[in-house]
């Protein structure tokens, strides 16, 4: 199956963002517990290399379908899961990196690393964190799984903050979120 990437963010309305992430199908992690645990030899690098056995992977594809089984536990290990077998994954910083965003119809579409599409909101919230000499931002993807904003992207997005007000927040999905770590 040949990989046509998804148009520009920009392009795209909040319809067509939202049937987009309608149309992404993933495979219910949180139901499955398998027995069989084992270790990946898998890293996330903070940069969202994916490196196996030190190597980094090179195929989009594995990194899309590996990125579709993430999950998070409650002590915040993370972990491929699949039906028969739970791997465990080293994640430096974020599972993702997020590369683009766009106002739409008053909400934020976020692009990830993985061209997958996130809008924020109540399920997908943003999160200040670090110092503010040395800021982060992240959005919550699934699963317990964030995106770290890219720095053109954090930019971006300070860009939509201060044309909106003077207070560093922005909002959607009916939410309010804050640039400011706490």
């Amino acid at each position: 199956m040949v990989y046509t990437p998804p148009p520009e963010l920009a392009g795209m309305s909040l319809a067509e963002i939202a049937e987009a992430v309608a149309e992404r199908r993933l495979p219910p992690v949180e139901q499955w517990s398998p027995d069989n645990v084992d270790d990946s030899h898998m890293v996330i690098r903070a940069d969202g290399t994916w490196l196996h056995d030190g190597s980094p992977i090179s195929r989009t594809a594995m990194v899309r379908a590996f990125a579709g089984l993430l999950n998070r536990e409650d002590d915040g290990s993370y972990w491929l899961v699949v039906p028969y077998q739970k791997l465990s994954i080293e994640v430096e910083d974020a599972c993702f990196i997020a590369t683009d965003v766009s106002r739409k119809d008053g909400d934020l579409a976020f692009r990830l690393n993985t061209d997958e599409l996130v809008v924020a909101g109540p399920d997908n919230p943003i999160r200040a964190a670090g110092d503010p000499d040395q800021p982060a931002l992240y959005l919550h993807v699934r699963r317990g799984c964030e995106a770290r904003l890219n720095r053109s992207t954090y930019e971006q997005l300070a860009q939509i903050a201060l044309a909106e007000g003077d207070d560093w927040t922005v909002t959607s999905g009916g939410e309010s979120f804050s640039l400011v770590p706490a």
